[in-house]
């Protein structure tokens, strides 16, 4: 059976080309790139090559890219490093939608004495800016707001906030993991202080993330021990993987176009499909601002978890929206936070396409998806109630 890979906000699959470029890093140069010698040296050369073409993406000075392991390294490294250099502030401001990488992250440190505000959303999944200027104080250390959410993908104006936030002097941190290779960015002429990017979320492997910081922004070192990344990482590199996403940046600069044309069509072609077969259905996020690759779709009266299990019989990956934790099911923390109704929230599903699906796999989704949902509504026990 084929599969059909529509959880691209999850992992994507390595790009052909980046294997190819990892594998002698693995066992014919195999050096660390500290060492003294030519053999090592020559290592140390490629990921002085990686962080240039990381930063060609990100439209910044390489000086300013530091690798991490992932997103949540990079995530917590901004986040605590901030706070370490300024000892003297207690507040720190987010949103209720962000990833857990984040959110947990804050909510310890509001255990630990910290002001934390979390930020609400509305319906579609907006920020209201007018909140978040009225939260901004002499006290505040950093706000770090997502660039866009992974669930449903809605874009936040992280320019505009970026520009509220640092113009106070306030520290400003994004995690762009599920933006950077989807929309384009230029972080020499933003206000962004701090930016976390994961590897495997543009078709680089998993392992490898970085953070980056905006010259003359003061962040403490998360890890320390050697002087690898100018004393701000220590830790031996992993170099294939710095290497890969070296690859995976390059491309994805060059893919930029397709992943706002052709996948965003095929995006929506999917979408107004499901939406005009599928009864009781209704896309969760803002239309207008969202990534091109992401939907977020409602499935009223059945349960997320029933569609996954069906779609995946016929090779079909998606995610959902809602959690079981120990045998109970509590619909997504985003979805609760946008007031998506209850019977709603439990059955979304999240479909995130990337430039290597096909239309052949959006026709075939379209086709299946409909069956699918039918034969649980006629098992649902709240269609039937209604019926009665």
């Amino acid at each position: 059976m084929t599969t059909i890979y529509f959880d691209n906000n999850a992992t994507t699959r390595v790009a052909d080309e980046v294997y190819e470029e990892m594998q002698p890093y693995f066992r014919d140069l195999y050096g660390n790139p500290s060492s003294m010698h030519t053999f090592g040296g020559q290592v140390g050369i490629k990921i002085r090559e990686a962080r240039e073409r990381v930063a060609r993406l990100l439209g910044c000075d390489p000086s300013e890219i530091i690798f991490t392991s992932c997103g949540t390294e990079s995530d917590s490294t901004a986040i605590h490093g901030t706070l370490a250099a300024a000892p003297h502030k207690r507040k720190v401001i987010t949103t209720r939608v962000e990833h857990p990488a984040v959110l947990a992250v804050c909510r310890d440190l509001e255990s630990r004495g910290y002001h934390v505000i979390e930020l609400g959303v509305d319906k579609s999944g907006r920020l209201d800016l007018n909140e978040l200027e009225r939260q901004l104080d002499d006290d505040t250390a950093l706000v770090t707001i997502m660039a866009a959410n992974n669930e449903t993908g809605v874009i936040f104006p992280i320019e505009r906030i970026a520009e509220l936030v640092t113009d106070r002097g306030i520290v400003f941190h994004t995690d762009a993991v599920q933006v950077v290779g989807k929309i384009p960015l230029n972080l020499s002429k933003s206000p962004i202080n701090l930016l976390s990017l994961s590897g495997h979320k543009l078709h680089a492997p998993k392992g490898v993330g970085v953070l980056y910081v905006k010259k003359g922004t003061r962040i403490a070192p998360f890890l320390l021990g050697g002087h690898q990344e100018s004393g701000r990482r220590a830790g031996t590199e992993n170099v294939p993987g710095i290497v890969g996403l070296g690859q995976a940046c390059e491309l994805a600069a060059a893919s930029l176009a397709d992943e706002n044309t052709r996948v965003k069509a095929l995006r929506d072609k999917l979408e107004e499909a499901l939406l005009n077969t599928c009864p009781d259905s209704r896309v969760n996020g803002d239309p207008a601002s969202r990534l091109p690759n992401t939907t977020n779709i409602s499935f009223e009266y059945i349960e997320g978890e029933a569609i996954l299990l069906l779609l995946d019989r016929h090779g079909i990956c998606a995610s959902s929206g809602s959690a079981c934790t120990s045998g109970s099911l509590e619909p997504s923390h985003v979805l609760r936070a946008m007031g998506v109704p209850f019977t709603a929230a439990h059955g979304s599903i999240r479909f995130s396409l990337s430039r290597y699906n096909t239309e052949e796999e959006v026709d075939f989704t379209i086709r299946k998806m409909p069956e699918i949902i039918h034969r649980l509504r006629e098992l649902s026990p709240f269609v039937q109630s209604a019926r009665r």
